[in-house]
């Protein structure tokens, strides 16, 4: 029983038993897309057959454009490396990526906007004109500017996905302080929050034990929507030359890049797998986003439970004494003075 009720506990469980219909074999699915992603990510070492930057083996080079065979599963690129292994190595830069921008983000935005939204005045102007500055600015080229002020468009592993991750934390720092700054502000005139102002607790205090605990509940949803937007933004970054050197670590969006030659001359395993890598991966996080917001609205889930089921017809009356099936008999009824 304590065993349930940890389990109970965890969000994606908690929402997984909530979740009926449709709208479970959308989590269910998203879930299964997501969990295979991570576990590549994780096991990349061991699942890929060569290095992501690997030109030859033993037997020799591998060649460029092969098409996929015994020795190359997936074939090879136009720069001779092995695309299944650039496909699986390329999940771990992703996923590298995602961890990183996200925490950045999730840590600038929260602190942001729970010092805005609480203590207001010139400061709370000031943050939110900054803010909606750089979130009306186009996101893309926001992180192609940064990705260019940051490394130039080339640097090394580690260096790359800084450079990458920083870029998209600068697209998503507005909308996590936005998000955090309206609750904190709603959540700042409640009735608990001014107790503890009475009994004489510290700002520092009222914002970290009680605005804060609840000003991010939503920040789940907001994570899995965003990680998907990072998919995105690191693959366009990739795609127009700004990403990572293919010496330095596998990404998608480079390798897609190198394959729009390949595309009229009929060779298509070059683009067609790391284009299907990231439309899963987005595809699968979208899933779990979105199912996770739609279960998180009350009345959404109200709905769908009352559609699941048969809708029983409770016995009313209808007429004074009786029930619909007592009017049968009132022609039959003797009338008295």
């Amino acid at each position: 029983m304590a065993q349930r009720r940890l389990l109970d506990r965890l969000p994606v469980v908690h929402q997984l038993r909530q979740s009926v219909g449709l709208q479970r074999g959308m989590l269910v699915a998203g879930l299964i897309i997501t969990g295979v992603f991570v576990l590549t990510a994780i096991l990349a070492p061991v699942l890929a057959p060569y290095g992501y930057s690997q030109l030859r083996d033993e037997d020799g080079t591998f060649g460029a454009q092969q098409p996929p065979g015994p020795q190359h599963l997936l074939g090879t690129t136009v720069g001779g490396y092995d695309v299944l292994s650039r496909v699986i190595w390329g999940t771990q830069t992703a996923a590298l990526v995602i961890v990183v921008a996200v925490i950045l983000s999730i840590f600038i935005g929260v602190l942001l906007g729970l010092v805005s939204g609480y203590i207001g005045g010139w400061l709370d102007r000031v943050l939110v004109v900054v803010a909606d500055a750089v979130y009306a600015f186009p996101s893309l080229l926001l992180a192609i500017v940064a990705a260019i002020a940051i490394s130039g468009g080339q640097s090394s592993f580690w260096g790359g996905i800084l450079a990458a991750a920083v870029s998209i934390t600068v697209v998503f720092i507005p909308q996590y302080f936005r998000v955090i700054r309206a609750e904190t502000v709603r959540i700042k005139s409640e009735a608990y929050v001014e107790s503890a102002k009475v009994i004489g607790a510290s700002p520092t205090r009222i914002m970290t034990r009680h605005v804060l605990r609840n000003a991010t509940r939503t920040l789940p949803l907001i994570f899995t929507l965003n990680s998907s937007e990072a998919i995105l933004t690191l693959a366009g970054l990739g795609f127009l030359g700004f990403g990572i050197e293919p010496t330095a670590a596998a990404e998608w969006g480079y390798d897609l890049n190198k394959s729009l030659s390949d595309v009229t001359s009929g060779i298509w395993w070059t683009s067609v797998f790391p284009g299907l890598a990231i439309v899963l991966v987005v595809l699968g996080i979208t899933l779990v986003g979105e199912s996770l917001n739609d279960l998180a609205d009350p009345r959404l889930r109200t709905r769908r439970r009352a559609d699941s089921g048969p809708h029983p017809t409770a016995d009313v009356s209808v007429v004074p004494g009786g029930t619909v099936d007592d009017l049968a008999g009132l022609d039959t009824v003797e009338h008295r003075p």
